[in-house]
């Protein structure tokens, strides 16, 4: 599966993102969760926020897993050498 979604253009880095990105998510599900249903309580504000965070784990494990597949098949160390080579010709 790991290799299949490499393929298709996945990179670790996406995964990680896609982790911190759902962190700030679940502080604004909550957020918005609590300012637009005012009735419903803080309860129901907690229950969205800990459902939107319950997927940064999910990204990170899946950004660990990409980053050993990538380091197995090479193309992350062929990734910083290409980015050496940009750094060196902008300097």
């Amino acid at each position: 599966m790991i290799q299949k979604l490499h393929d298709k253009g996945l990179r670790s880095e996406h995964a990680y993102t896609a982790g911190f990105v759902s962190i700030g998510l679940s502080v604004a599900a909550w957020a918005a969760s609590l300012a637009a249903e005012p009735g419903r309580g803080l309860d129901r504000a907690d229950r969205w926020g800990i459902f939107v965070g319950e997927w940064a784990p999910t990204f990170f494990g899946l950004g660990v897993a990409l980053s050993q597949y990538e380091q197995q098949d090479g193309s992350l160390a062929a990734e910083m050498r290409s980015l050496q080579e940009r750094e060196r010709q902008t300097v």
